[in-house]
């Protein structure tokens, strides 16, 4: 039987002979030249299913073990889904860049966050989402770290997810500049990691108490 082969974003899939891998697009924000090489890469390997996910990403399904590495190589990108444990690629709203409510550039922050985290080891997988604004379009309140853009800079909210026992993230610091947000991110991370509990961060901080937390983090 077939597993993941997450060094090369490879998930297994149904029939279990077949992979899944999503190529990291930065921020979300294509142009036509990736679209033409990745239906190109689509019409070569006879890729009949191409799915948009709902982290901005397009997923690639059905491909043969044999054809990953060819695939990656034809492709000229490197993966963004399916990596295992660890950072995963922010997800983000369009922000400032186009949106009338935009408060923050929520992709450029995604991208930034990607620079300096992305594939950064971590005891479970860790997502980041980014909102350009108290709408949240990103979805930042069920995420692992979560950042909503204000008029004031960012709040960052820790510990939310979906999946089987949905959390909502709490408010661990607000009015951040982005480079604050950058260092505060890293502190996270770091700490996560040294808790060596291969649980999700929500679970994480349920355990040690979101005051001790905040106050080891924010210290």
């Amino acid at each position: 039987m077939k597993e993941n082969i997450p060094e090369k974003g490879a998930s297994v899939q149904k029939d279990m002979e077949t992979y899944a891998i999503i190529p990291y697009i930065s921020g979300g924000i294509v142009d036509s030249a990736m679209l033409r090489k990745i239906a190109d890469v689509a019409d070569k390997y006879n890729i009949k299913i191409m799915k948009l996910t709902s982290e901005g990403r397009i997923s690639l399904h059905g491909i043969r073990e044999e054809d990953l590495d060819i695939i990656w190589e034809d492709l000229g990108m490197k993966p963004g889904g399916h990596l295992g444990k660890c950072v995963r690629p922010a997800k983000s709203c369009i922000g400032d860049i186009c949106c009338k409510k935009g408060y923050q550039n929520s992709v450029g922050m995604s991208q930034k966050i990607n620079e300096f985290y992305c594939g950064v080891s971590t005891p479970r997988k860790l997502k980041i989402a980014v909102s350009g604004c108290p709408n949240s379009c990103g979805e930042s309140a069920v995420r692992d770290i979560g950042l909503i853009g204000t008029g004031n800079g960012w709040k960052l909210l820790v510990g939310g997810n979906c999946g089987i026992k949905p959390r909502i993230g709490k408010l661990l610091a607000k009015n951040l500049s982005d480079d604050e947000v950058i260092a505060l991110i890293g502190k996270i991370i770091d700490y996560y990691n040294e808790q060596g509990v291969e649980k999700r961060m929500g679970a994480v901080i349920e355990k040690i108490g979101f005051e001790k937390f905040s106050q080891d983090i924010l210290s």
